[in-house]
C-alpha cells in the first residue's frame, strides 16, 4: 500500500478529527495562535511511470565524445565519395587520347555514373527506411569498392562506362551516413557540425587531384583508380564503431536496441539519460513514396527536387567546366602549358589524340578552384544558424548565377582562377544548406527516402551538366553560362518560397 492510499485509510476511520481540531485551536485564547499548516498536495488518482523519447534522449546527452567519432567516420563518407566523383574530370583527358573519344562520349561517361546514381538512390532510400541506415550504408561502400576495383581493369570504353555506372550506383548510397549524422546530432549543433562535414568532401577532392598529377605521369589512370579505392576498403572497417540509427530502432519497435544505442553513447559522453522508460509509437508505414507527395509535404517535395536538381547542375558543371577551360582553352584564347599526346594504333602508325593531358599547372588550378568549397563554409555557418536554411540558400544560389555570368569576362589566367575559387565556394554552400534542410524537413518515417528521391532526381542536373560544360560549352560559351546562370535563378526563388523553415526545429519522428 502507498504512502497516499495510508493517508486515505487514516483520513476515512477518523472523520471528525479535523473539526476536533479546529474547535480546540477556536477556544484557546491563551496562547499564541499558530502556524497555519499548509495543506498536504492532493495525492494523484493513479502514478503513471516516467517516459522519453529519443529525442529526449538526444538533446538530454548533448555533444560529446561519440559525436567526434561519428563526425570522423560518418563523414569520412564524403572522402569516398569525392574521390569517386571526381575521379572522372582528372581521367577523361586520357581516356579521350587512350580510346580517341569524341566530346559526347567523355560527357557520356560522366552521364551514366549519375545515371546509376539516380536509379539506386530512390531504391536504397526505401530499404534504409525499412531496413536501416547503417546496413544500407555498409552495402553501398561494399558494393561501391568492388565495382571501382573492376574498373581499373576495364579493357574498352565499353566496360570502362558500365562499371563506372555500377560503381554510380554504389555512391548514392553514401547518403545514409549524413542520416546517421542528422538523427544522432543534439539540434543546436546540427546547424554547426553538418555544413563542416564539406572539410571530408574538400579533402577527398584535393586527395584525388593530387594523386592525379603524381599517378597518372607515372603509372597512368588504372593504378589511380586502384589507389583511389583503398580509403572506401579502409572505411568499411570502421563502420563498426557506429551504431544503427536510435529513431530508426524505436521506429520499427525494437526499443531495447535504441535503449542500448542510447545507453552506449550517454556513456562515451559521460552523460545519463532521462529518467523513466524510452516509449514511442512503432511506425508501420515507413518509407512510403505517396507519404512525400501527401498534402502536408507536396509543395516542400516539389519544391526540393528543383533546387536538388538546380544545385546539382550547377555543381557539376563548375567541375567539368574547370576541367574544359583547362583543356581546351576557351577563354581569351590563352596558350596553355598542356601536352599534346599522339597515341599508336593496333597498326604501329601514329594518331593525333584530340585532347590535351594535364600540365602541372593545371593540376595547381584545379587545386586553388577546389580549396574554393571551404571558404565560405564560416558564412556559410553562420547564415544557416541565424538567417535560416531558406534565405541562406536563396542568397548563395542568386550569388551563383552571379559568378557564372562573370566567368564571360575575358581575364588573365589569375581572374579566371579567382572566378573558379568563388563558383566552387558558392556551389559547395548551396549543396551544405539543401543537404541540412533536405534532412531536417521529413520525419523519420520518410527521412531516408526523402534524401533518397532528392538525391536521385538531382543526378537529372548532374547527366546534363556534362553535355553543357563538355559539348555545348566549346560552340556557344556565353549560351552555356547563361543556361548555368538562369537555372541558378530559379533555384534561388524556389528556395527563398519555400513553405517550412527548419532553423531550431527537433527533428520530426512522424509525419
Amino acid at each position: 500500500m502507498n504512502q497516499c492510499e495510508g493517508h486515505r485509510g487514516r483520513m476515512a476511520s477518523r472523520p471528525t478529527e479535523p473539526v476536533t481540531i479546529l474547535s480546540l485551536r477556536m477556544l484557546s485564547h491563551s496562547g499564541p495562535e499558530p502556524p497555519p499548516q499548509k495543506a498536504a498536495p492532493p495525492c494523484p488518482p493513479s502514478s503513471e511511470p516516467k517516459t522519453f523519447t529519443v529525442e529526449d534522449a538526444v538533446e538530454t546527452i548533448g555533444f560529446g565524445r561519440f559525436h567526434i567519432a561519428l563526425f570522423l567516420i560518418m563523414g569520412s563518407t564524403g572522402v569516398v565519395e569525392a574521390m569517386e566523383i571526381m575521379l572522372i574530370a582528372v581521367v577523361s583527358p586520357v581516356i579521350r587520347c587512350e580510346w580517341h573519344l569524341e566530346n559526347w562520349q567523355v560527357a557520356f561517361v560522366t552521364t551514366m555514373v549519375f545515371f546509376g546514381y539516380m536509379v539506386s538512390s530512390i531504391l536504397f532510400g526505401l530499404l534504409a527506411d525499412r531496413y536501416g541506415r547503417w546496413k544500407i550504408l555498409l552495402l553501398s561502400f561494399l558494393w561501391g569498392a568492388y565495382f571501382s576495383l573492376l574498373t581499373s581493369f576495364a579493357p574498352s570504353y565499353v566496360w570502362f562506362v558500365f562499371l563506372r555506372t555500377m560503381v554510380g550506383c554504389g555512391v548514392s548510397g553514401h547518403a545514409q551516413g549524413l542520416i546517421i549524422k542528422t538523427e544522432f546530432l543534439p539540434t543546436k549543433y546540427r546547424g554547426y557540425m553538418l555544413p563542416l562535414s564539406q572539410v571530408f568532401w574538400l579533402a577527398g577532392s584535393l586527395l584525388i587531384i593530387g594523386l592525379a598529377s603524381v599517378v597518372i605521369p607515372t603509372t597512368g589512370w588504372r593504378w589511380l583508380i586502384r589507389i583511389a579505392s583503398i580509403p572506401g576498403i579502409i572505411l568499411i572497417l570502421a563502420f563498426k564503431f557506429i551504431p544503427e540509427s536510435a529513431r530508426f530502432n524505436v521506429s520499427t519497435g525494437n526499443t531495447q536496441a535504441a535503449l542500448r544505442t542510447l545507453q552506449r553513447i550517454a556513456s562515451m559522453n559521460r552523460a545519463v539519460l532521462p529518467e523513466g522508460q524510452l516509449l514511442e509509437p512503432v511506425l508501420e508505414k515507413r518509407g512510403r513514396f505517396a507519404d512525400l507527395l501527401d498534402a502536408k509535404y507536396l509543395r516542400t517535395t516539389l519544391q526540393i527536387w528543383v533546387i536538388w536538381l538546380g544545385i546539382s547542375f550547377a555543381y557539376y558543371g563548375v567541375i567539368l567546366a574547370s576541367a574544359e577551360l583547362l583543356e581546351r582553352d576557351l577563354v581569351c584564347g590563352a596558350k596553355s602549358e598542356s601536352q599534346d599526346v599522339h597515341s599508336v594504333d593496333s597498326e604501329g602508325i601514329q594518331s593525333p589524340c584530340y585532347c590535351h593531358l594535364f600540365a602541372p599547372s593545371d593540376y595547381r588550378t584545379m587545386i586553388i578552384s577546389t580549396l574554393g568549397e571551404i571558404a565560405l563554409n564560416p558564412l556559410n555557418i553562420l547564415g544557416i544558424n541565424f538567417l535560416g536554411r531558406r534565405l541562406s540558400l536563396s542568397i548563395t544560389m542568386g550569388c551563383t548565377a552571379l559568378f557564372f555570368l562573370l566567368l564571360n569576362i575575358c581575364t588573365s589566367s589569375a581572374g579566371l582562377i579567382g572566378f573558379l575559387f568563388m563558383l566552387r565556394a558558392l556551389v559547395a554552400a548551396n549543396f551544405n544548406t539543401i543537404y541540412i534542410y533536405t534532412a531536417e524537413v521529413y520525419p523519420t518515417t520518410m527521412r531516408a527516402l526523402g534524401m533518397g528521391t532528392s538525391g536521385s532526381l538531382c543526378r537529372i542536373g548532374a547527366m546534363v551538366a556534362p553535355f553543357i560544360s563538355q559539348v555545348l560549352m566549346s560552340a556557344s560559351f556565353l549560351g552555356a553560362l547563361c543556361l548555368f546562370s538562369s537555372v541558378c535563378v530559379v533555384c534561388a526563388v524556389s528556395a527563398f518560397t519555400l513553405p517550412i523553415e527548419t532553423k531550431g526545429r527537433a527533428l520530426q519522428q512522424i509525419k
